[in-house]
């Protein structure tokens, strides 16, 4: 599903224009990155996000077979509420 598709849908089920819907995601999403920024998110019934961090590694390149150094880095792991595992299941 694409971000105007999701917005349609939230239009039509909450019964507003796509623009105002179009409006609500965007702060819905500015609030979201925030809230990772601050360490994580959690969506009753939905899961939880987090902000992990990768160690730094060595990894080889496949084309000169050299080691190369690879920093570490953060990323965000998300964990499915039980609700959502039964369904997609």
């Amino acid at each position: 599903m694409t971000k105007t598709q999701l917005i349609e849908k939230a239009a039509a089920k909450a019964e507003v224009t796509k623009k105002e819907a179009a409006k609500i995601y965007d702060a819905l999403y500015e609030a979201f990155v925030e809230g990772l920024a601050e360490g994580g998110v959690q969506l009753a019934g939905l899961g939880s996000f987090a902000v992990k961090t990768r160690a730094a590694r060595t990894g080889i390149n496949p084309r000169t077979k050299q080691a190369i150094k690879i920093p570490a880095s953060k990323y965000v792991s998300f964990s499915a509420a039980k609700a959502i595992k039964d369904k997609v299941n």
